[in-house]
């Protein structure tokens, strides 16, 4: 291979490097990412959730090529809250940081420490145009209000962690708001985790007996109840009786028949 050969190989191999596969436009693109999901799927750096489910590994390929991520990356960062996937906060902070659209997102405390008017704005910087684009402003009397601020188990424990970290999930709420209002892109129309564990958790139905409970508990009841449920026994139809001369004397019967056709055919 001549010098001019090698160098033109050389620049098909990094561009075909810098081109994402489309993994649902193509054939071509679907099997490579079949192959590549099917790697993935049988790693054992990848969550429980991708283990094994080739499927699942080429969807979450796909969302890495549209996002602009690593693979793993984006199925170590992607969970599943109540049976729809959600992103962790982190994981959209940190693409947003990196896309080259805006700079690094800060964070202005505001009000009295510990009290419902403390709250957090997230802001960052247009690259393009220099303007100062903001979020909105998160209160810890916002997260009171709409009922992010105590979530309590069936026996009546507190598992909320705005109650144990409010600063911290001033911060990722902020930012989530910011992420959203300014480039909704990045986070493709999936809420984070936190959002999704206050969004659901807060929705309630009542149970049989007439008490509020979430729909979690209702889903991991529906559960239960599906296990425990016993199929009835299949109906038992006597066969009717058949006289043994009378069932020889039609397999005879059938046996000359199909004989003497057989002989007819051949001559």
């Amino acid at each position: 291979m001549t010098k001019e050969n090698e160098s033109t190989a050389m620049v098909q191999v990094n561009n075909e490097k810098n081109v994402p596969i489309n993994c649902f436009g193509t054939l071509a693109g679907f099997e490579a990412g079949q192959r590549i999901a099917n790697m993935f799927s049988q790693s054992s750096l990848v969550p429980a959730n991708f283990k094994g489910d080739i499927g699942a590994c080429l969807i979450a390929l796909n969302m890495a090529n549209r996002m602009g991520a690593d693979p793993l990356q984006v199925m170590q960062s992607l969970y599943i809250v109540h049976g729809k996937p959600s992103f962790s906060s982190t994981f959209l902070i940190a693409c947003f940081n990196r896309c080259g659209r805006f700079s690094t997102i800060r964070y202005r405390m505001e009000g009295e420490k510990g009290s419902d008017d403390w709250g957090c704005t997230a802001y960052s910087t247009e690259l393009a145009t220099g303007e100062v684009v903001e979020g909105v402003t998160v209160t810890i009397g916002m997260a009171k209000a709409e009922g992010w601020w105590s979530k309590k188990d069936r026996n009546g424990k507190e598992t909320s962690k705005w109650q144990t970290m409010p600063e911290l999930m001033l911060r990722y709420r902020a930012a989530t708001f910011l992420i959203r209002s300014v480039a909704p892109d990045i986070a493709l129309g999936f809420p984070t985790t936190e959002e999704a564990i206050d969004i659901t958790d807060k929705v309630q139905v009542l149970d049989n007996d007439g008490r509020p409970t979430s729909l979690a508990e209702v889903a991991a009841q529906a559960a239960v109840n599906e296990a425990e449920e016993v199929e009835p026994a299949p109906e038992v139809v006597e066969a009717e009786e058949v006289n043994p001369a009378d069932k020889a004397q039609d397999f005879t019967s059938k046996y000359f028949k199909e004989h003497k056709m057989g002989e007819s055919n051949e001559q």
